[in-house]
């Protein structure tokens, strides 16, 4: 192990480590934006509406989150998308992670006893009032833990867009490989630097996890 190298790189990895995060950040919003637009999507009255967001679901989780992003960040100047690297990585992302949490939402929902709903309507709460009021509430202890672990395999998955040249984590590692020709220290520092975010992360979850749980 050559800490003389690691003590020398460190800086230019926690610098690496800050746009993970920032894309971390972004992606998870989208991606719950997306999860919440499809999931009431799915649970639409309107056939036209659930086929529509059944079709985004399966294209998303059915195909490589990679051939993804090359496809919006190679193949998207030829039908007009002009994006950088750090908005298709955002884009490609949250769209794919979005897919997954669509699922989640939607599951805790449905697990909610409909007798709940039934109870709220009987008590001459509109649609939208029982499940905002009624059932949302619920539901939302129910998700909290499923989606941690959607944020989670998104935080590793960002190593991703190193692939269309994000200068994240995985990126810097590969970058210094080239001229180091230390693949293990490079790839050590970036598990470590991954290791932290996840470990942070994952522990706010478990803190939020534990307000909404019901004793």
């Amino acid at each position: 192990m050559d800490t003389e190298l690691i003590l020398k790189v460190y800086p230019f990895f926690v610098e690496a480590a800050w746009v993970t995060i920032q894309l971390s950040i972004l992606t998870t919003i989208l991606g719950l934006s997306c999860g919440a637009l499809g999931a009431a999507a799915r649970l639409s009255r309107f056939a036209v509406i659930r086929y529509v967001a059944a079709a985004y679901v399966s294209l998303f989780r059915g195909t490589p989150a990679l051939i993804q992003l090359f496809l919006l960040y190679f193949g998207g100047p030829q039908i007009g998308i002009q994006l950088d690297a750090f908005e298709a990585g955002v884009i490609g992302l949250g769209l794919n992670i979005g897919a997954y949490m669509t699922e989640t939402i939607r599951g805790a929902i449905v697990a909610v006893d409909k007798g709940q709903t039934e109870a709220a309507r009987t008590m001459g709460m509109s649609r939208w009032q029982a499940m905002r009021k009624v059932v949302l509430p619920q539901a939302f202890r129910l998700m909290v833990r499923p989606l941690g672990v959607n944020i989670n395999a998104l935080i590793k998955g960002t190593a991703l867009v190193a692939a269309i040249s994000v200068v994240e984590l995985t990126y810097t590692a590969q970058r210094f490989i080239g001229s180091t020709y230390k693949p293990f220290e490079m790839f050590f520092i970036a598990g470590v630097l991954y290791m932290i975010i996840i470990f942070i992360t994952g522990r706010g979850i478990n803190w939020l996890d534990r307000k909404v749980r019901i004793p």
